[in-house]
């Protein structure tokens, strides 16, 4: 038993880590408790990328293919943001920084800018994420995670911070896809995750937005860090994606 707790102990310490070293943004948090506000909401993040349905993502790590299902029905701006990042092909070259396996299994991590420079050492990534062109500053998106029983997602506020006792509709299960971020709920970019069993205690904290539907044995279990993402493509679901005009590029 003792031995279990100081596992646990260590594995807390793991994720307090992984969500210091995410991306950083300025703290825009919006009160978000009412329907209404959550539409405005919504609203106020209409110049990002949304998928309005589903997506498959196939990407190749290790001459390997992993199928990922992107749920935009249930996560739409998060999953807007990979499926466009995979199709302006951001994460092709960049590495796996970060991969947990001990004490427990936890994740693996990657999806830095930062590592597409093969000078860069492993250690000094996790703090990257996708500048946009249009723009020249860093895109952030918001924490966006629905509630089962709701109609739409909660944004900019963790669950425990507007009091939701229900459980995600997307949760932290084993082959989860969920975006990395910082202290600031707002703070997610291009840094996502593979979880590599149940993680409930990331539950209402983290945003899912996918599931390994093929690969995760084979390929994502034998990710080491360092590995590379050779290539990501939209192979179908493409047509969901809907991109504002001032985010084309």
């Amino acid at each position: 038993m003792q031995k279990k707790m100081s596992q646990w102990l260590l594995l807390l310490l793991v994720v307090a880590t992984f969500l210091v070293t995410g991306c950083s943004a300025p703290n825009t948090e919006v009160s978000a408790t009412t329907p209404s506000s959550q539409t405005q909401l919504a609203a106020k993040y209409s110049y990002l990328p949304k998928l309005n349905g589903k997506a498959t993502v196939v990407m190749t790590v290790n001459a390997s293919p992993i199928t990922i299902e992107v749920d935009g029905m249930n996560a739409p701006i998060t999953a807007g943001n990979f499926v466009d990042l995979v199709q302006k092909k951001v994460y092709d070259g960049l590495a796996f920084h970060r991969v947990v396996r001990e004490p427990q299994p936890f994740v693996v991590q990657g999806g830095d800018p930062q590592s597409k420079d093969l000078n860069v050492p492993l250690k000094n990534l996790g703090t990257g994420g996708f500048i946009d062109p249009t723009t020249s500053r860093e895109r952030y998106i918001p924490l966006e995670i629905k509630p089962q029983e709701a109609t739409e997602p909660v944004y900019s506020k963790t669950f425990e911070n507007v009091g939701i006792q229900q459980q995600p509709v997307l949760p932290h299960t084993r082959g989860a896809v969920a975006m990395a971020r910082s202290q600031p709920p707002d703070s997610a970019s291009s840094q996502f995750y593979f979880a590599l069993t149940d993680l409930p205690f990331l539950n209402g904290d983290y945003a899912v937005f996918g599931y390994v539907t093929q690969g995760m044995k084979e390929v994502v279990d034998r990710i080491d860090a360092g590995d590379r993402i050779e290539s990501a493509k939209v192979v179908e679901g493409l047509e969901n994606l809907s991109i504002p005009s001032s985010s084309e590029s």
